[in-house]
């Protein structure tokens, strides 16, 4: 009897080597492609976000996605490497004007849904309640690259009548990682009056406790403009951009992605909500946006 149970052990083990030999054999077979991730917050927390889903699109397809995580400033120059991307509404139309990428899909996050706000804030005790009070004073921006974190507060500051270069006694923009949230901290423990970040990163740091919100208040915002979002670049071919997209918008929150033994819900991974359709029209605010303040791709020197 022990014989049998050694026989029927070893045959288990057979089937089992042979199944994840099978797995390994069909996963080496896919082509591969490359999806360049705008680096959000750092690298490490950009990939830990993105491997998931594209894992999980790669397996609808029956290809393998191979996750990279580009810095804002770098993306027109590894665009051509790249077979789609994941960026920021701004990073959108100087890769669609330059390179041809086209929008695929929207993220969906926040009150907002597909779209985001740049607010203008300050603690609630700093005196500071309208645009014109910013003269004179001291300020901390988001990226430069950041639609919602820059430009869009630019634009808010220069419909008022205020020139960020003359008008305020000071500015930054804070260097390394977590760039939204420094902005936060900057005004919230008083090194700067006023700071610029887009809407949904002062609700995320509210949902996680970080911050109460009720310290402080908004004295300015931006018309809602689209802000991350999915682009194919020219390099694939139609059919399969359809169903990149198609697999994007059909993803809910209980879709999961095995990675390393571990069961990963993609949507909560990603910190989003989903994916909705968008055409390349809806980006004509920002188009707008970055004429009226000189930037990208639209810049004069």
């Amino acid at each position: 009897m022990s014989r049998n149970i050694t026989a029927s052990f070893l045959i288990i083990l057979f089937l089992a080597a042979c199944s994840h030999q099978d797995k390994t054999s069909n996963l080496s077979s896919r082509p591969t492609y490359k999806i360049g991730y705008m680096i959000c917050n750092s690298e490490k927390e950009t990939l830990h976000r993105f491997i998931p889903l594209s894992k999980y699109l790669g397996d609808k397809l029956g290809v393998n996605f191979e996750t990279i995580a580009i810095d804002t400033i770098n993306f027109t120059k590894e665009n051509s490497k790249l077979d789609f991307t994941h960026t920021n509404s701004l990073l959108y139309i100087i890769l669609n004007r330059f390179n041809g990428v086209e929008v695929l899909a929207a993220e969906r996050k926040g009150s907002l849904g597909l779209r985001s706000q740049g607010i203008i804030l300050a603690r609630k005790d700093s005196g500071l309640t309208k645009l014109s009070d910013l003269k004179g004073k001291s300020m901390i921006f988001g990226p430069m690259l950041a639609p919602t974190g820059f430009m869009a507060q630019v634009d808010i500051m220069q419909k008022a009548g205020i020139d960020p270069e003359n008008d305020l006694a000071r500015y930054t923009i804070p260097n390394g990682s977590f760039k939204h949230e420094k902005v936060v901290y900057g005004v919230m423990y008083g090194k700067y009056d006023a700071g610029s970040i887009p809407i949904d990163d002062l609700e995320t740091m509210a949902a996680d406790d970080r911050i109460d919100r009720n310290d402080f208040i908004i004295i300015g915002r931006n018309e809602p403009i689209p802000y991350c979002n999915f682009g194919v670049t020219q390099k694939i071919d139609a059919d399969l951009a359809r169903r990149f997209k198609e697999a994007v918008l059909a993803i809910t929150p209980q879709d999961t992605v095995e990675i390393n033994g571990e069961r990963i819900k993609v949507l909560e991974r990603a910190l989003v909500d989903g994916y909705a359709d968008i055409k390349d029209a809806d980006f004509d605010a920002v188009r707008e946006m970055a004429k009226r303040t000189n930037m990208p791709p639209y810049q004069k020197y």
